[in-house]
Formats: C-alpha cells, structure tokens, sequence
C-alpha cells in the first residue's frame, strides 16, 4: 500500500482517485480551490460525474503540503493549461524520490513542450512519467473495461506506474517512448474538434472516416518528425484514444467541435461545454511543430483557422476537399 497524492479534481483526477483507493492505496486528492474540496468532501459526489459516488475513505484537500507529505507517487491530474502553474507552486514540496506521472494531454503554446518537458522544466530534480489512452473518466469510475499505457524513460518508473494503477477493469501496458504518448495524446484532441464539426455540420460516416484516417497521418507524421516512435501512433495513445475523442460524447473536444459545427463560436462552443476543452489550446502549438518540422497540418491548419480566424465549417471543409490532387502515399 502507497499513499498517492493526485492533484487535480477534475473528472479525471477524481476518478483515477477512486481507481487508486480500490486498488488499495492510500490517495489524498488535491483541489486548489477549497470551496470545490468543501463541496466535494461533504456531498461525495462530482458535479460532472453523476451517479458515481466518492468514498469516504477518499481524503480531499486544497492544501498541497498535507497532499505531497510522504507520498510514493505524484498524479499531475490539472488541466494541461494549469501544469506550469502547478509545478511552481509545488516544487519546493517535491522530493527527488516522489515520481510525478502527467495524466493530462497538451503542448504548451509557448515553449512546444509536452507535459513531462513542463515538469522537467520547473522541477529538474523530478523523475517523470506519462499515463494516457482511450480513457473517458465517466466510464473507469464505474469500472468499465479500460486499456491505457504508462510511458517513461525510466523502465523501472514505468513499471511501477504499471503495477500501482493495473486491475481486472485498469489495464496498463508500459513503454518507453514518451514523446509519442503525449504528442497523440495531445493531437488527437485537435482532430476531434474537425471531427465534432463534421458532425455539427451534418455530414455523414464517409466524412468521419475520411477525418479519422487523414489525422492520424498527420498526427504519425508530425509525432515522427518530433522523434516519436511511429509504433506508438498506431497504439493506443495514438489510433486508440484518436477513435474514442472522435467518436463518443463523453468528449469535450467532440462535443465543442458539435457546437462549432451548428454555428456556436469557439468562445461560445467551449462555455456551453463547461470543462476545458484541450484541442483548443493545443491547436496553435500543433501548427507551430509541423513549421518547425516543415510538416503538412491541412486539417489542423483548417482546425485552427475556424477557431482562430472565423472561417466558417463548411468552407474549412470546402478548401479540404478541393486541395491540389496527390497521392495517398
């Protein structure tokens, strides 16, 4: 038994949380509000998580001392937009012995680092790990079957991330190429915004599959010019969490890019949402990798063009459609 500290009361650090108290350990879940950590504590429910409870046993705090002291393992479950800030504020309570594994997926606009680089940045001493896949909160708090991958370049880390999350519903395979992890954890998000706007548009199964199929080339191309490995795009937290963000409306990028689709701005699409829509920040960072990389992003490109510059769906779509004639390969 470990204690872990998960930071973060999203729906995700909540029910990774519930996940890590089942298999066991001892979890203390960091809010940094504490009127969210009152409410969460006192009616054991989350808002965006109903009909799923929060046991008793579950400690919820806003105080990230009482959080860190002596835990064996660190969840950075914060949004990927509240990573760098969360680093500062807990970095001079981080021991070089307490591992930091990122659930959140997202490039930084600024640097172009993924999550881990963030961590690494703010705090050198931190050894690092990634936990991503198709893994929508909503179904692993009710304990649905579930197949994610825990990526770090220290096999041993990864091995131990592997152990303390795996269960009879939490399957984890591990791996060594982080940089793919995060990056189609990351791009996936800006896809499935195009593929939400298909949908909100009224297009078809032909249109989606087309989206599908093109992003994850995109996605493997970029990834590969970054020095993913390209094995790892066509995993799980490449094709696999690609298909369930595109697919399914427990996804916030989908559902906004519905939104978008029906007429809604980006501004509009994202409060009506209520949750932070990570394609949205990742988007602009993706087309500043592909120039760095002098590679081709024409649906992220259009992607950011709708967000960013007001170009309505249907004529993102036209200027896909109507590109010079190549090759598929």
């Amino acid at each position: 038994m470990s204690k872990i500290a998960v930071l973060g009361s999203g729906t995700w650090g909540t029910a990774l949380s519930v996940l890590l108290l089942k298999n066991g350990h001892d979890v203390v879940l960091w809010s940094f509000m504490e009127e969210e950590a009152e409410k969460l504590r006192n009616e054991r429910v989350h808002p965006s998580l109903p009909g799923s409870t929060i046991p008793d046993e579950l400690i919820i705090t806003s105080d990230a001392g009482e959080a860190l002291k002596d835990a064996s393992l660190i969840v950075m479950a914060v949004p990927s937009t509240a990573t760098r800030e969360t680093a500062e504020r807990i970095k001079t309570l981080v021991r070089p012995d307490q591992p930091i594994v990122v659930v959140s997926k997202g490039i930084e606009e600024k640097t172009l680092f993924i999550q881990t680089e963030i961590i690494e940045d703010v705090i050198p001493s931190a050894k690092t790990a990634v936990l991503s896949g198709p893994s929508h909160a909503e179904e692993v708090i009710r304990s649905l079957p579930t197949v994610v991958v825990a990526g770090s370049k220290d096999k041993e880390l990864a091995l131990f991330i592997q152990e303390t999350f795996m269960n009879p519903d939490f399957r984890v395979y591990e791996s060594n190429d982080v940089k793919g992890i995060e990056l189609g954890g990351s791009l996936k998000n800006v896809i499935a915004l195009a593929a939400g706007m298909s949908d909100g548009l009224g297009y078809g199964d032909n249109a989606k599959a087309a989206l599908i199929t093109r992003g994850v080339h995109e996605m493997s191309t970029l990834a590969v010019a970054c020095g993913a490995n390209p094995s790892t795009l066509s995993g799980l937290t490449g094709i696999g969490d690609l298909i369930v963000t595109c697919d399914s409306m427990h996804s916030r990028n989908r559902r906004a890019g519905i939104l978008i689709g029906q007429g809604k701005t980006m501004e509009e699409a994202t409060k009506e949402v209520k949750m932070v829509v990570e394609g949205v920040y990742s988007a602009k960072a993706a087309l500043a990798l592909g120039k760095k990389y002098n590679v081709s992003l024409p649906i992220m490109e259009a992607v950011n063009k709708v967000l960013f510059e007001g170009l309505p769906c249907r004529d993102a779509v036209y200027s896909l459609m109507c590109r010079e004639k190549k090759s598929e390969f």
